[in-house]
């Protein structure tokens, strides 16, 4: 399956959290099975493997942590 990375989607705001810390979210993922996971930049990276693996579309705004 292919992962398209999506820059047009709504930015996430400080008010969407992680899904497994409850930390800011900078990356939304769209499952293909449905649903959608929000993701801190530690825990995206974490688990960038397998997300890429399940995932129809990974919005990723990491980039404004830098």
């Amino acid at each position: 399956m292919s992962t398209t990375v999506i820059d047009d989607a709504p930015a996430l705001n400080a008010g969407d959290r992680c899904d497994r810390c409850g930390a800011q979210a900078y990356m939304r993922v769209t499952l293909a099975s449905g649903g959608e996971l929000l993701f801190c930049g530690h825990h995206g990276k974490e688990h960038a493997d397998r997300l890429k693996q399940v995932a129809l579309n990974i919005q990723d705004e990491t980039s404004k942590l830098s």
